[in-house]
């Protein structure tokens, strides 16, 4: 099953898919897997792992850094995945030095898919970040593009659609 969590800043997705990530497991059968996409770059960064870190502790994920090319991620069928952040995915692969560039989103399609055929259960987050009304420069905008078409691509394939809104999840699909 694919889960796509959404919502925008500070809603408390990240919670509410790492509950449901959780919820999903059968005990004794499934391994829990946390895929960070956050390349610590910089005080705020770190911050920012350090609080996902202590609201997974205790939760049974094993951790794995993939700021990039997900589809060389190894996954087992008995594998619970959570993949915590879609834009920060989008973000190391188009404007890193290891990443895909102008086809970031095509690679980062092939590797959901792939982890979906692969894993038992694959948890998305993404975030709103189309609502602030502001143009930006070009490259930006081409961000915020490719972001919407991966959106689309998983509200299409995604099994479950959900937004969280202050807290509040409200399933759409």
């Amino acid at each position: 099953m694919v889960v796509f969590v959404v919502g925008g800043s500070g809603s408390g997705k990240s919670e509410y898919a790492e509950q449901l990530a959780v919820s999903l497991q059968e005990p004794g059968r499934d391994r829990l897997v946390y895929v960070a996409t956050m390349k610590v770059l910089d005080e705020e960064s770190r911050s920012r792992v350090g609080r996902h870190r202590s609201m997974r502790a205790g939760k049974g994920f094993e951790t794995r850094e993939y700021p990039t090319h997900l589809e060389s991620l190894e996954v087992g069928a008995d594998e619970i995945i959570l993949l915590e952040c879609l834009p920060n995915l989008l973000a190391n692969e188009m404007f890193s030095k290891e990443g895909r560039g102008l086809q970031a989103e095509q690679a980062i399609r092939a590797g959901i898919c792939r982890l979906a055929e692969k894993s038992r259960h694959l948890v998305i987050v993404g975030s709103q970040v189309f609502e602030d009304g502001v143009e930006y420069d070009r490259m930006t905008e081409t961000y915020k593009k490719q972001m919407a078409d991966l959106h689309r691509f998983l509200g299409r394939i995604a099994d479950r659609v959900v937004e969280v809104v202050f807290g509040i999840p409200v399933e759409w699909k």
